[in-house]
């Protein structure tokens, strides 16, 4: 984690670069300082040398003093070194030194040495380094010949001496390396920490975006790169909270436009798994779980196997795939097409569309006008036969006439009570149904209408049942009109069910609605005839007999209709040929005024 640090690296690079620098530089400084210490050494001995041969000379033409001459030349010399005169092989002078550790250098080891005796033969300088031959001290000795005589003088010095000035300059060079870099340390970290500082400030901001915070800024402190790239930073955080917002003001308005189509929309991946779908999407897979007797628990969210056949055929050919489905006796038209990524197919988008009530509009209107028809052509043709019968005395008994004008009244109270019911039904289509909400007790309510119902059924041999799962013990709504639509729906339930049959009333409480569920064993309606039930005249006696037991005006189901969805509620049907039919609405938990 320590190495991982942006001022740590930034720190160490500096203090590493500068300390590779500073080694070059130190290293080149301890040789130049160790050649310049040689160097003005030979050159103290070389003009050491040049004035004791200047003394040399002037005391042998003039005075020739050598004793004058060897204490001048011992005043002059530095007091560390030592010096040779050498006229002839055995006529030589040597100086003392205070060098304790210095040698006396024999004379004759001047004319074995070839170096040394070339001052002397071909009157040449030297300078150079040399073990004096008996001992292991180093010199550093320069000689020169004699101007105007035979002879040479040589001048040498320990190197002991220059090599404690160069340890002494080593130690200087030395600790002013080791202040450069302490110094240096601190420099590179205030320097990393100043330049980081601001990355570092970044690096916040920028988790403070990945967490959604948008309003994230980075203090712009500098003018340059870094100051630059703060600006940029919070002109990126601009802009991605407004491409941000506009994404969800996108997903908002689609999700919008999903909700209130009436047709159905479900987006699938590769794998059939249901991506996005809406209301009319959800009701469809519903059903066709229904269809296929699959139960609503069950239901893992995935498409069904004929879906997933149309997807697979879809990702195969990359094309649209149009296929229509009959369910419930109502007919789909599904529109399956791809989506790509690029080149690559990821999914599909499929549009659902109910063309039911298409298809059938015009038969709804043809049926709409027959069944007005053939319901007042009946009666009025009853009342005309019978009346005929009492103006012409075909009715000769009193008893006679009293069965022909009972049969009058109660056709001329038929035609009455369909004329009420088609003027109550177009009123609840206008919206001028009127509703009077109250607060009421369910389950004594329920039994209540369910006990009207009681000898009926016991008289067909039927079971009634009732069932309550309520986790709200009152409800709120029009008791009247409530009671009108499951009256309606008890009595199909009984006139549809043969002996020995059930029906069941059952009312919970669901998802913050009342769900109200009849539910018969009786002979069922036919698949085609589903979508048709909540129609005006819809019948499932297809040939209108007039069975004492099984009288009806066809408009009972599409005014229960009218009831539920003017409570803000939904009616549905669900039913199976000779297994029986199950009526289902819900109510609002609370009503808005």
């Amino acid at each position: 984690m320590f190495w991982r640090s942006v001022v740590v690296k930034l720190w160490f690079t500096i203090l590493l670069f500068f300390s590779f620098v500073l080694s070059i530089l130190t290293i080149l400084l301890l040789q130049f300082f160790e050649n310049f210490h040689v160097l003005e050494a030979e050159k103290d001995l070389m003009q050491t040398a040049n004035k004791v041969t200047y003394i040399v000379e002037e005391y042998s033409n003039y005075l020739r003093d050598h004793e004058l001459m060897e204490r001048t030349i011992e005043q002059v010399k530095d007091p560390s070194n030592r010096i040779i005169i050498l006229y002839e092989e055995d006529d030589y002078w040597i100086s003392s030194s205070e060098d304790p550790d210095l040698p006396v250098f024999e004379t004759k080891w001047i004319y074995r040495d070839h170096h040394l005796y070339g001052v002397i033969s071909s009157r040449s300088t030297i300078k150079q380094k040399m073990v004096i031959p008996g001992s292991e001290s180093e010199v550093l000795m320069v000689g020169r010949p004699l101007n105007d005589q035979t002879g040479a003088v040589f001048v040498y010095q320990s190197l002991d001496i220059v090599e404690e000035t160069t340890s002494q300059t080593t130690k200087l060079i030395l600790l002013a390396a080791g202040i450069a870099i302490v110094l240096t340390t601190f420099f590179a970290f205030f320097l990393s920490t100043r330049i980081t500082s601001p990355l570092i400030k970044m690096r916040k901001a920028a988790k403070e975006l990945a967490k959604g915070e948008f309003h994230t800024r980075v203090p712009v402190l500098t003018h340059d790169e870094i100051g630059e790239l703060a600006i940029t930073f919070n002109r990126m955080g601009r802009q991605l909270k407004y491409h941000i917002q506009a994404l969800n003001q996108e997903k908002e308005q689609l999700s919008s436009i999903l909700r209130s189509m009436a047709d159905g929309v479900i987006t699938l991946n590769r794998d059939g798994d249901i991506l996005v779908s809406n209301p009319p999407a959800d009701r469809f897979l519903h059903s066709f779980h229904f269809d296929k007797g699959v139960q609503q628990e069950e239901y893992s969210g995935e498409i069904p196997e004929d879906l997933k056949k149309l997807l697979d055929q879809v990702i195969t050919t990359e094309r649209e795939v149009t296929s229509e489905i009959n369910l419930q006796g109502r007919d789909y038209v599904m529109i399956m097409s791809p989506l790509y990524d690029k080149r690559y197919v990821r999914g599909a988008v499929a549009v659902i569309r109910d063309m039911t009530e298409e298809r059938q509009l015009d038969k709804l209107r043809k049926d709409f006008i027959a069944n007005v028809s053939h319901e007042l052509r009946t009666p009025i043709s009853m009342l005309q036969g019978y009346s005929e019968a009492i103006v012409d005395d075909i009715a000769e008994t009193k008893e006679e006439k009293n069965d022909l004008a009972r049969i009058i009244y109660d056709e001329s109270l038929r035609i009455g009570r369909l004329v009420n019911e088609l003027l109550d039904l177009a009123r609840m289509e206008a919206g001028h149904i009127e509703l009077n909400d109250e607060q009421v007790e369910i389950e004594p309510y329920v039994n209540r209408i369910a006990n009207k119902f009681s000898k009926l059924a016991k008289d067909k041999g039927i079971t009634l049942d009732t069932q309550f799962e309520l986790s709200l013990a009152h409800g709120n709504f029009d008791p009247d009109r409530i009671e009108q639509v499951l009256t309606n729906l008890i009595d199909n339930a009984i006139r549809h069910t043969d002996q020995g049959g059930s029906v069941k009333l059952s009312v919970k409480t669901l998802d913050g609605q009342l769900q109200f569920s009849v539910k018969d064993s009786g002979s069922g309606i036919p698949e085609e005839d589903l979508p048709f039930v909540f129609e005006r005249f819809y019948k499932a006696d297809k040939s209108r007999k007039r069975e004492k037991n099984r009288k009806g005006t066809g408009l009972g189901l599409a005014i229960a209709k009218n009831i539920v969805e003017a409570h803000k509620g939904t009616i549905d049907v669900h039913s199976k040929m000779n297994e029986g039919t199950t009526f289902i609405f819900y109510l609002p938990t609370k009503q808005k005024s």
